[in-house]
């Protein structure tokens, strides 16, 4: 029983590696989309929309399943093309991290989009008008309020993320959901390990909560607190 509890504490490395490689590109893909949306450009105002549309409209499981078996599909299409008659898989771990990022970067769109939108264009309008670029603008005027409105919605999207890591288990990536299952089938004491990466979902998310909230306090310096729920 130690070894199957050992095993499913290593898959829960692997947990925290899908779920901080997503976020990285969730949050990359939730500037991108806010950009995209305050733009003003009707294409990329468009594609953006579509985007966040299509992406809160089809489960999440369904989703993964897509993007590893269509992907598949995909890379061997391009691999015949250029002459490549070997097939070609898609790594597991790398379906899981884009998937879930592309998943939650829609959702951090509209949490930095709402984030932007609550600043007074007053200042970014002042730090122009002072000869600042857009770029330095955003650095140094806008990124510092924008971590502050956007923290309570991150937290609760970084939460989900956190969870939903589980589904990379579907794919056949041997995270501690994966492992909790093969432990349960061969020793038919399901309860025992299902409780126990619970447990660890748990300590991550609890973990998670106590640093954002630092992050809050830092950024509330001098305003009101804000309470992440």
């Amino acid at each position: 029983m130690r070894d199957y509890y050992l095993a499913i504490l290593n898959g829960s490395l692997l947990t925290v590696g899908v779920s901080l490689a997503s976020l990285a590109v969730a949050t990359l893909l939730g500037l991108m989309g806010a950009a995209a949306k305050l733009s003003g450009r009707r294409p990329l105002v468009w594609l953006a929309q579509l985007y966040t549309t299509v992406v809160r409209g089809i489960p999440e499981l369904l989703m993964m399943l897509l993007v590893f078996y269509g992907g598949a599909i995909g890379l061997n299409s391009l691999a015949e093309l250029w002459g490549n008659q070997e097939g070609v898989d898609l790594d597991p771990f790398v379906a899981g991290v884009l998937t879930i990022g592309f998943i939650y970067g829609a959702y951090m769109t509209e949490t930095f989009r709402g984030a932007i939108l609550a600043i007074p264009r007053g200042q970014m309008e002042a730090a122009w008008a002072f000869g600042m670029g857009r770029l330095r603008t955003f650095l140094r005027i806008t990124l510092p309020q924008m971590v502050r409105y956007a923290l309570p919605s991150f937290t609760n999207n970084w939460l989900v993320l956190i969870k939903a890591t589980a589904l990379v288990s579907l794919i056949g990536l041997h995270d501690m959901t994966y492992l909790a299952k093969q432990s349960s089938a061969a020793t038919r004491e399901p309860f025992a390990f299902f409780l126990f990466t619970a447990a660890i979902y748990l300590a991550y998310t609890s973990l998670s909560l106590w640093a954002l909230r630092a992050v809050s306090r830092r950024y509330s310096l001098g305003t009101d607190r804000v309470q992440l729920l």
